[in-house]
């Protein structure tokens, strides 16, 4: 007699059905368990569309991401001292022929990312300093001006590109250089009407110039007031519609979102903090609407942001449990590796990466 295959299942014992094959217990095991929690989540985000500027799809690439390097490097990495410290006497910044990378390699910085397992990077093309890293129309103070004239975005994007990792632009708010009617000492408080001009024409040039760019990065966006960082955020929305903007709100478990220092912001930072672990979501509700937000976690792999001629990588040990904590909590992990001033991310550093390569198997 023949037997359908919906009866042969149908009939089919415990002790037969185990005795088939291993991977049908496996198979049976994915679709009770984890087919049914994915589904279940699958459908709690269609109906979570939420309030954030981008879709759903596009925050969840970025966090696919993972992992991504920050690369801390201009005129510092030739001062000696911090420029923020008190034994700096040059509190504007050194003068831009100081920096003089002799071997400056940017692809090098990226084949290190990729190498290490990195998806994405971002770069400080204008941090504290004020000091450009690309010939910017607004300012003299930048590399067309210095001892290596290499338009350092323009290699950045491209080296980018050319080895698979996604681009991203560090811009900080805090500027020693471009005081535009203020006392040195209030750069850290406001930011002027000529200032914002001024930021809002590099962005632009930034954001223009130089092809597609996955993230941008505004320090310190507190100086900037909620009206102008509103526009800021528009503006860079309207340039780059598929970029993630982060407003980097400091050094906080991600919890909350510090709304009078950083809002509006597609991601939260978590400088140097790790996300709690019981109140840590990416769902924020933020002056009464519901909005997916993703972490950023960053960190450098030195004691220091920039390159330090008497400093050494961090105990591995602790640079692999802040990566774990992250990817745990579902955050991203953006990990910064300064180029010396050479122009090169040093030996030590690179071993450093891919040790930590190793331990976490990406």
């Amino acid at each position: 007699m023949t037997i359908s295959r919906k009866q042969s299942v149908m009939n089919l014992t415990r002790r037969d059905f185990i005795g088939t094959t291993a991977g049908a217990v496996g198979t049976v095991a994915y679709c009770l368990g984890a087919a049914s929690v994915a589904g279940s989540r699958a459908a709690e985000q269609d109906s979570r569309r939420g309030s954030q500027r981008l879709s759903l799809e596009r925050l969840k690439q970025f966090e696919a991401l993972g992992y991504g390097m920050f690369i801390s490097f201009d005129v510092e990495a030739f001062c000696g001292v911090p420029l923020l410290s008190k034994n700096n006497k040059d509190k504007g910044g050194p003068p831009a022929k100081a920096y003089a990378p002799d071997k400056l390699d940017v692809g090098q910085w990226i084949s290190v990312a990729r190498d290490a397992g990195m998806k994405y990077a971002v770069l400080t093309a204008k941090r504290y300093s004020g000091f450009c890293l690309w010939p910017s129309k607004h300012t003299d103070y930048t590399v067309a001006n210095s001892g290596n004239k290499t338009d350092v975005v323009e290699e950045f994007v491209k080296a980018c590109t050319e080895r698979g990792v996604q681009p991203g632009l560090y811009y900080d708010s805090l500027d020693l250089h471009h005081c535009f009617g203020r006392r040195q000492e209030d750069v850290w408080r406001h930011t002027t009407s000529l200032y914002q001009a001024f930021m809002t024409n590099q962005i632009t040039e930034l954001l223009t110039n130089y092809g597609s760019i996955a993230e941008v990065w505004i320090d310190i966006p507190s100086v900037l007031g909620r009206g102008y960082r509103t526009f800021l955020y528009e503006h860079i929305a309207r340039l780059q519609p598929n970029a993630v903007v982060l407003m980097n709100g400091g050094f906080h478990d991600g919890t909350k979102i510090p709304v009078d220092r950083i809002w509006p912001t597609d991601l939260i930072s978590l400088e140097r903090t790790l996300p709690s672990q019981k109140t840590y979501s990416q769902w924020k509700i933020v002056e009464g609407k519901e909005y997916y937000i993703p972490g950023e976690f960053c960190d450098s792999i030195m004691p220091s942001w920039y390159w330090r001629q008497d400093e050494k990588p961090r105990d591995d040990q602790k640079v692999l449990a802040q990566f774990q904590a992250c990817r745990e909590a579902g955050v991203n992990f953006l990990l910064d590796a300064p180029p010396d001033n050479h122009g090169l991310i040093p030996e030590t550093t690179v071993k450093a990466l891919m040790r930590l390569r190793h331990s976490t198997g990406i």
